[in-house]
């Protein structure tokens, strides 16, 4: 039998490629192509709130990423459609024998598009060796909003990020220009770990990016906006802050609970759809199932 974490060296590698295509027709957003390769699908369209937003939920049945692992998920948003994409679960990323695994994503929104990039946290093991990408590209009146949580090692069964090693990169852009662009290197038992200049000890992270409408560099959507999103706190305390960057707000927590920073950024999501996306929030299902 294969044991879970899939650790072995001799197992073969997961080479997986998902590429969606959104098309907005006739007052609703339609899920009109999904090529897969490999473990990485979406089930159907779902429509929990009407047929102009499309939520789709990816799948990965491996349920982790192992050492040599490449997936790519890749999503094309049409003139006006608005797509919703979650996930049922946490992500994980397991131990490497020595080979790094990699995850690519690529977002690109037509002129009124909207998407909103929901996963649940990802989970990287003790020894993982991982490097995750993210690039979004924006028409000038496209709009996105997304997340992502980190979390090192397993703290519910004492494990600490001691070995190992995570590349990230996220770039977002509007008409070619840059919005957003970070690159960060996080290696298993670094002193920046525990220092104050870096993780300080915790062992969560996150960030959510969502774009601000463009040319409103002023208060009529800006500074109260900011306000209502300083006003919210995560409900365990942790360190927390919300800027307003021109084009693009930002919201970063940094503790040690992954169901705090989740709930945290699903309330700055109900304060924010309703100005950004016109419309309530309203949680997706499998988020309780």
């Amino acid at each position: 039998m294969i044991p879970l974490d899939r650790t072995l060296q001799d197992i073969a590698h997961w080479e997986a490629e998902l590429a969606l295509e959104y098309e907005f027709r006739d007052e609703a957003t339609c899920l009109t192509g999904r090529r897969h390769r490999g473990p990485l699908r979406v089930q159907k369209a779902l429509y929990p709130e009407g047929r102009a937003v499309c939520q789709t939920v990816l799948l990965h049945p491996p349920s982790g990423i192992a050492g040599g692992d490449q997936l790519r998920i890749a999503a094309n948003l049409g003139p006006q459609a608005h797509a919703q994409i979650t996930t049922p679960g946490a992500g994980k990323w397991y131990r490497s024998g020595g080979a790094e695994a990699a995850q690519t994503i690529t977002f690109k929104l037509a002129a009124g598009a909207c998407l909103e990039w929901l996963p649940q946290e990802t989970i990287v093991f003790d020894g993982a060796c991982a490097r995750m990408q993210t690039h979004i590209e924006l028409a000038a009146d496209s709009r996105y909003l997304g997340w992502e949580i980190l979390c090192l090692g397993r703290r519910a069964s004492g494990e600490q990020f001691a070995s190992g090693n995570i590349g990230l990169h996220t770039r977002i852009e509007r008409d070619g220009q840059p919005l957003w662009l970070e690159r960060g290197q996080i290696r298993g038992g670094d002193a920046l770990l525990h220092s104050p200049a870096g993780w300080a000890g915790a062992t969560v992270c996150g960030s959510l990016l969502a774009t601000l409408p463009p040319g409103d560099e002023g208060s009529h959507t800006r500074q109260p906006l900011l306000a209502a999103c300083r006003a919210i706190r995560p409900t365990d305390g942790a360190e927390h802050g919300v800027t307003a960057l021109p084009g693009l707000l930002v919201a970063r927590y940094l503790g040690q609970h992954s169901e705090a920073a989740r709930q945290w950024f699903a309330a700055l999501w109900q304060e924010l759809r309703p100005v950004l996306f016109g419309r309530a929030a309203v949680l997706p299902r499998i988020w309780t199932t």
